[in-house]
Formats: structure tokens, C-alpha cells, sequence
């Protein structure tokens, strides 16, 4: 299993940005992984409700995106691949939520549409608090 950590959260007023990462323990590298980030909108906590925001496969470099974020959120590894980054911007409330990255190892992902997918994941963080203020 890997162990994964997520940073970034925080208050952001609506119309602003915020970035956050998804590292592992152990000077781990993210090369032939999946990455997938995913929110958990507020009073869904008991119900597990996890849903998709954008995901990447490290091997080839391709990406995801829901349809809410398309446009205003951008996932990428960082040069090194020790970290996979979800550049968020122009925020809006709707963006509230605990955000969580998952991930697995592979290199060939047949189907695009699980990167957003809860179930396609094993290994979770612990989650980070996005919280949008107007």
C-alpha cells in the first residue's frame, strides 16, 4: 500500500485559488500510477459520498476532468513526480468540501472515465478541508 498525504486546504474566498498536493511517504515517486482527486461535499461524510474532480495516469501524462471543474481545475505531476498537484481556481462555494487524492499502479488505464471513479481506487489520504467563503 501506499501511503498518501494530501496538503493545501484552507478558507479561500469565492473568485480565488487555491493548490493543493498529494504526495507519498518515503520519497516515493509517482511513475506508471493513477492519481485520482476527489471531494466530499459537506453532511455526506456518513454516506462515504466521494465524487470525482480530475484524475491523471503519470505514464502518459493524461488527464480527466468533471465537468464542474473542466476549465477552472488543472491536475499535474511535478517535475520530479514526487507529487501530483490540483490547481484550483476562480473557486466558488460549490467547491466546499474535504478533498481526497487515491491512487493505484498502472501504466494502461482502458477506460478514461475511471481516473474519476471512487471505486477504481484502493488507497486513499486522509483528506484536506477546502472551505469557499463569499
Amino acid at each position: 500500500e501506499v501511503q498518501l498525504v494530501e496538503s493545501g486546504g484552507g478558507l479561500v474566498q469565492a473568485g480565488g485559488s487555491l493548490r493543493l498536493s498529494c504526495t507519498a511517504s518515503g520519497g516515493f515517486i509517482f511513475d506508471d500510477y493513477v492519481i485520482g482527486w476527489f471531494r466530499q461535499p459537506p453532511g455526506k461524510e456518513r454516506q462515504g459520498v466521494r465524487d470525482g474532480v480530475a484524475g491523471i495516469t503519470t505514464s502518459v501524462n493524461g488527464t480527466l476532468y468533471a465537468a464542474s471543474a473542466k476549465g477552472r481545475f488543472t491536475i499535474h505531476t511535478d517535475s520530479a513526480q514526487t507529487a501530483v498537484n490540483l490547481q484550483m481556481t476562480y473557486l466558488t462555494p460549490e467547491d466546499t468540501g474535504v478533498y481526497y487524492c487515491a491512487a493505484y499502479e498502472g501504466r494502461i488505464v482502458k477506460q478514461y472515465c475511471t481516473l474519476i471513479a471512487s471505486s477504481s481506487y484502493d488507497d486513499w489520504g486522509q483528506g484536506t478541508q477546502v472551505t469557499v467563503y463569499t
